[in-house]
């Protein structure tokens, strides 16, 4: 099989090598006579973010007759995808190539109409501006990665594995998959998606604010009852007033937002602690076990025990 991967000036070493160092893996391991091939709007070398020259980039037509073509990330600003490109990327798919957006990869594959009305993934970081360009884009920070069969994307960075990693195993089966995950010692499947790497941060904060004041409070307070009548009575408002003048000022309601808060805090606790997680789970409000693993799993889709392995994990390594 023959993967042409696209590459241009700008793209981080990291991006360009995760295709590369999947898929030639395969060869590598003698499961498959996979090959790949750097293309670029034009051939010749391209610089990478780090400052690095690559030569041997091929133009445009390396992709005519690859079975995988992948953009494996995008300029950080995500501009729109000139015309050749949606082009390549158009008839590639026409003739039956599946197509791979990786990261910010997804923003030329929306571009080129190979995800109208369908459900995609990007790095969280460019959410809201691929949603305001292709409205009819369904983004789902649940999943690390989408495979339509023809199109599949990617959610931020290292997910690019993740989805590369799929694809081996839907060509060549789990044990081929397995294998590559083995020797670049890479977990072969991961559970969970980006929801927990968002960032929601708290809105700005003024003196004279009655909500931020508020808001100051509800964080020293999570592990209290903190009801919308406690919360309005500590701004001094009536209940309707004061949810109708949080909802304008934070864009959510009071219980959704303290609930935020309190998983915002368990999620630093699982992290940086070794507190038992029914303390936790106490400490930030929750009351039990079972009502943080609930709340905690429908928000990050993983459970608190799984996210506290994978930091200790990632400890581990250091």
């Amino acid at each position: 099989m023959r993967i042409a991967i696209y590459a241009f000036t700008g793209i981080t070493m990291f991006h360009l090598s995760v295709p590369q160092m999947v898929f030639d893996e395969v060869a590598r391991q003698g499961l498959a006579p996979w090959e790949t091939v750097l293309f670029s709007d034009d051939a010749g070398p391209i610089t990478t973010a780090e400052g690095y020259q690559i030569t041997g980039v091929s133009g445009p037509e390396a992709a005519s007759g690859a079975e995988v073509v992948v953009v494996p990330s995008w300029y950080a600003d995500g501009r729109p995808a000139a015309h050749p490109l949606r082009q390549l990327l158009v008839e590639s798919h026409d003739r039956g190539a599946s197509i791979a957006g990786l990261c910010l990869g997804t923003f030329p594959i929306a571009d080129a109409g190979l995800l109208a009305g369908r459900r995609a993934v990007t790095h969280w970081q460019g959410f809201a501006q691929i949603t305001q360009r292709h409205p009819d884009l369904e983004i789902d920070d649940s999943v690390l990665y989408i495979d339509h069969g023809d199109v599949i994307t990617s959610a931020g960075t290292a997910s690019a594995l993740d989805a590369c990693l799929h694809m081996v195993r839907t060509r060549l089966g789990a044990a081929a998959a397995n294998q590559v995950a083995r020797s670049l010692v890479i977990a072969p499947h991961r559970d969970g998606g980006q929801a927990q790497y968002i960032q929601r941060p708290l809105p700005e904060h003024y003196d004279d604010d009655p909500i931020s004041r508020v808001l100051d409070w509800a964080v020293d307070h999570l592990e209290e009852s903190l009801s919308v009548e406690r919360l309005a009575a500590v701004a001094h408002m009536s209940v309707r007033t004061f949810i109708r003048t949080f909802r304008a000022s934070t864009g959510a309601t009071p219980a959704s937002w303290v609930r935020m808060r309190r998983l915002d805090e368990a999620r630093r606790a699982l992290e940086t602690t070794s507190l038992p997680i029914d303390q936790i789970a106490a400490n930030c409000g929750f009351g039990s076990v079972v009502t943080l693993r609930q709340n905690f799993t429908a928000a990050f889709k993983t459970t608190p025990s799984e996210y506290r392995r994978r930091f200790e994990a990632d400890d581990s390594l250091c």
